[in-house]
């Protein structure tokens, strides 16, 4: 029992914290945020902070990690329920969905604005490609099984689509007016897609 108890106040610390980390560096961003704000907006002491993530930068990739996987499942149940022959369809509901959710604070704070400079540009590129790799590649196994899309080498193309997609978002989230950035990001992403189908 004693074990289980040590167990479960440490699960309540981590969600403690990832919930003030969460709520913060959305407010504030991860430059704005101190680890004592952290430990004092979670109710907890400041070795509770080092000894679960180390420092404020590990707390933000718990939260950041968090975040994506969130958006990812969302992103993927929105495709699922469309028809899965229809290919392109579903490629323009996953993307539409993408890009609403990179308006949100979450996504446009934690993930689009402080993710590459806390990671560093070439480390948040390989954590998005983690998250988006895998769909857009079963996705595009799907086009080329169904011989809609020719005999391309996946990877390759998968992985283009991802920077695609990842500079889409940030172009949005820095533009003047998102809403048309939004919309044509949508539109130009389309064009790639529907070049790279037949018919």
């Amino acid at each position: 029992m004693p074990r289980r108890s040590q167990e479960d106040r440490s699960r309540t610390t981590r969600a403690a914290l990832e919930d003030a980390g969460r709520r913060l560096f959305i407010e504030r961003g991860f430059a704005g945020t101190s680890a004592q704000d952290l430990v004092a907006a979670a109710g907890v002491t400041r070795g509770a902070l080092h000894h679960h993530y180390g420092d404020k930068r590990g707390l933000f990739l718990a939260v950041l990690e968090q975040v994506e996987v969130e958006s990812s499942a969302e992103i993927e149940n929105a495709i699922a329920a469309h028809d899965p022959a229809d290919l392109l369809g579903g490629m323009a509901i996953g993307l539409a969905t993408f890009l609403e959710i990179c308006r949100r604070p979450a996504m446009l704070q934690i993930v689009l604005l402080d993710g590459p400079t806390v990671l560093g540009w070439q480390a948040f590129r390989e954590f998005e490609a983690q998250h988006g790799l895998g769909l857009i590649t079963a996705l595009l196994e799907r086009g080329r099984e169904a011989g809609l899309i020719a005999d391309a080498p996946i990877p390759m193309l998968a992985q283009l689509l991802v920077s695609a997609l990842s500079e889409a978002a940030l172009m949005v989230a820095n533009a003047a007016d998102p809403d048309l950035a939004r919309t044509q990001a949508q539109q130009s992403i389309m064009l790639l897609l529907a070049g790279i189908l037949r018919g």
